[in-house]
């Protein structure tokens, strides 16, 4: 089947579409970190549930009562630890970079929009690197997250000083975080979409130009 410009388009209207819509689910909800206490309520005669959930903006119990996350921007650091300035400055950062790809696709889709209705090279050349450049975002958001979630798992550890317990705990990366690893995939596709079809644009271009 031959590519043409039409399908080419489509494709990259969809994936920029679910890429968007994949990161914004991810960052608005709350399941990017997830402790499940059962075993500890079973074994301790818990009769209210422990377990919680966690996003990039507060942490939940699963009776759907919610706690903010600390500001990372606002909080004094005067008498805070060295551990603790590294995990609020990974916070500042994730929280920072996971909505600029955001805005970088809705620019994107701008410039995407109107380089498709003019069959513009240089226009199509740009919104797929853009969409690439948001990947990018995206990537180190989410990579700066795991670091920050391994860091803060660290520190649990030394604060709790009953290692025991970890055998009772079950923690784990919930679905929001796949949801940030769909964004991240079908926004490189969403950007390769946009190059091949420069590509086919600029190949027209030539052979017009030399009939």
């Amino acid at each position: 089947m031959k590519v043409t410009l039409q399908i080419v388009s489509l494709l990259a209207a969809l994936l920029g579409v679910l890429s968007f819509i994949f990161l914004v689910v991810a960052i608005g909800t709350d399941f990017w970190y997830v402790i499940d206490t059962s075993k500890l309520e079973r074994s301790e005669n818990h009769t209210e549930r422990l377990s919680s959930h966690t996003g990039l903006w507060r942490t939940c119990g699963f009776n759907n009562t919610c706690i903010p996350l600390v500001n990372p921007f606002w909080y004094k650091r005067a008498n805070l630890t060295s551990s603790h300035r590294q995990l609020l400055n990974m916070h500042g950062a994730f929280v920072i970079l996971l909505p600029l790809s955001l805005i970088l696709m809705i620019f994107g889709a701008m410039t995407g929009f109107v380089s498709f209705l003019a069959q513009i090279h240089f226009f199509l050349l740009v919104t797929g690197l853009v969409f690439l450049s948001g990947a990018l975002i995206t990537l180190a958001g989410v990579s700066i997250y795991i670091a920050y979630s391994t860091a803060a798992y660290r520190e649990f550890l030394f604060l709790l000083g009953r290692r025991e317990l970890l055998d009772v705990l079950s923690i784990r990366f919930g679905w929001s975080l796949a949801f940030a690893w769909l964004s991240f995939a079908t926004e490189v596709l969403t950007g390769l979409a946009f190059l091949l079809a420069a590509r086919i644009v600029g190949l027209q271009q030539r052979r017009d130009r030399s009939i």
